[in-house]
């Protein structure tokens, strides 16, 4: 399979932002704030007159923890695990485990988790997704490390995202500057092929504003989240083809002055399937439900 990203390059960016992550990331704190709410799931579906906490809990592409951390701390009882590719990250995320919220970390490709198979209860993954190339693949190994009935939450980037700086530098360089991003259907779909059951999608916009380009560029390599394409240039963009891009950007200035950054986030909660159940596409059809009518829920 011909990859679309450079997973070297993905490794390096975000292990060079780790001492700038945390300032930077503000969009990513409140996207996990928001996932974390949907913990909720877990203990609703679980509850039976006592409260149930999972034995273990995985936090994938955990970056510096705070969620691994939050999670230790809703569930005191439980293990849980910060996978991250970025060993500075794990590093950093070391910060927020104190003896009594203390967790392990692990540095490993989200792609191929070094998990046993039906040994997490939770699996929690923010932002993370939008570095994988192969969705389906991807929530195959989730549901494999998932017990049957544990709960996936996860979030991701949608086609909206950076849709200003994608469209300024279209405009003036033939090479791309700016991720794909699954659309909210694909997101769905690869969650039924996997054998998901009972997703929930839910979506956010938010519209971040910067004085100029190069604010968004400096927050943007400051969070890890660089050009990591293969097709990208490996040259410098170059003075004429930035000054062309921002003459571009111009054309989206707000009325107060200010540029806009439009930031569209996918949200999903599902639950694996019980032990056994095929993987779409393998035999039998599990996924009986067409992803257009997966509900959707879209938030401002």
């Amino acid at each position: 399979m011909n990859e679309t990203f450079d997973h070297r390059h993905i490794r390096r960016a975000f292990s060079r932002s780790a001492g700038s992550y945390d300032a930077a990331a503000a969009l990513q704190h409140e996207v996990e704030k928001r996932l974390l709410e949907s913990l909720e799931y877990w203990e609703i579906r679980q509850n039976k007159g006592e409260r149930q906490e999972p034995k273990v809990v995985l936090d994938v592409g955990s970056g510096p923890a705070h969620a691994a951390a939050a999670m230790r701390k809703r569930w005191p009882g439980a293990q849980v695990i910060a996978l991250d590719l970025a060993l500075p990250m794990l590093r950093q995320a070391k910060k927020q485990a104190g003896w009594w919220k203390s967790f392990a970390r692990v540095c490993a490709d989200a792609r191929a988790l070094p998990m046993a198979e039906g040994s997490a209860d939770v699996l929690f993954t923010n932002l993370c997704l939008q570095w994988v190339e192969d969705l389906p693949a991807v929530f195959a190994g989730f549901r494999r490390v998932l017990k049957p009935g544990g709960l996936l939450l996860c979030s991701t980037f949608g086609p909206e995202t950076l849709q200003e700086l994608r469209d300024a530098f279209s405009q003036a360089d033939a090479v791309p500057h700016v991720s794909p991003f699954a659309s909210i259907a694909q997101f769905g779909d690869a969650l039924m092929m996997a054998g998901f059951r009972d997703p929930v999608l839910d979506r956010d916009r938010f519209t971040l504003t910067y004085n100029d380009l190069p604010a968004l560029m400096r927050e943007l390599r400051a969070m890890g989240a660089t050009n990591a394409l293969r097709t990208r240039r490996h040259t410098l963009t170059g003075r004429h083809r930035f000054a062309a891009a921002s003459a571009v950007y111009e054309n989206f200035r707000l009325q107060d002055g200010k540029l806009p950054s439009t930031w569209e986030v996918i949200y999903a909660h599902s639950w694996a399937p019980p032990a056994g159940a095929p993987i779409r596409g393998q035999g039998e059809e599990i996924a009986a439900v067409p992803v257009s009518s997966i509900p959707i829920r879209r938030r401002e």
